[in-house]
């Protein structure tokens, strides 16, 4: 008898880096002026999340203190970037201004790979195993850096031929654009019509559909995108696959 399929929940989001925040002048400097207090809702919104994997991109060293006190129960594996945000007005309230891309997981796993893009110090890829599944999570740069990024990212997802892959992150560009980009094998998940944005913005005419989930070997059963309350700039997305 063939073995039922086995789902799997994921998650993303870009928490924000203050700095980040700091130097765009985003929106969250209003709702949230206090950066322990923004860290601390962050960190209790992750600790009622159930996915069994979850990715983050801009995650500042005090906001990844907070998770590893708060979460004993995941393993909390991170990529800190070369590169530390600069702040270019006032000075920085962080005890910790490193930048990390990160991963929250729920049950055995093992690190397979992390790195930051050789084009770009500040973005990377963080790739891990788990439950017979290879998960890599990413933040690709906004820009033509974007070509070999996303092309190693490929790379990563196919190092075992056997193994489901998914990608989870911040990939700065339309499902089409990334799609088109990874090639054949790899499936972009397909939000529903009245998804949320997951970068909402009303000042360009971007993608404000830009944080994406991406399977190779895998079933995908749901998808959506979920408010974060103005804790961000951008709103989490989540997904149950099938493998």
């Amino acid at each position: 008898m063939a073995a039922l399929p086995r789902v799997v929940t994921v998650a993303s989001w870009n928490v924000l880096h203050r700095v980040h925040a700091e130097n765009w002048d985003e929106d969250v400097l209003v709702r949230c002026p206090d950066e322990s207090e923004r860290i601390a809702a962050v960190t209790a919104l992750l600790e009622g999340r159930s996915e069994q994997v979850i990715a983050l991109q801009e995650v500042s060293g005090d906001q990844l203190a907070a998770l590893r006190g708060a979460l004993p129960g995941r393993t909390v594996h991170a990529l800190r970037y070369p590169r530390v945000p600069a702040q270019r007005r006032s000075t920085c309230s962080l005890r910790e201004p490193g930048e990390y891309l990160v991963l929250l997981v729920g049950g055995p796993n093992c690190q397979i790979a992390a790195e930051s893009f050789e084009n770009d110090p500040g973005k990377g890829a963080l790739a891990i195993e788990t439950d017979g599944m290879l998960i890599v999570a990413t933040h690709v740069s906004g820009n033509q850096r974007r070509t070999r990024q996303l092309a190693r990212l490929a790379e990563l997802a196919t190092t075992s031929t056997e193994c489901p892959a998914v990608l989870l992150g911040d990939f700065n560009a339309d499902r089409a654009t990334v799609a088109s980009a990874l090639g054949p094998g790899f499936t972009v998940v397909d939000l529903p019509p009245d998804a949320l944005p997951t970068r909402p913005h009303t000042s360009s005419s971007a993608s404000q559909w830009i944080d994406h989930v991406v399977v190779r070997g895998a079933g995908v059963s749901s998808a959506a995108v979920e408010s974060v309350g103005g804790l961000s700039d951008h709103n989490l997305i989540h997904a149950s696959l099938t493998v």
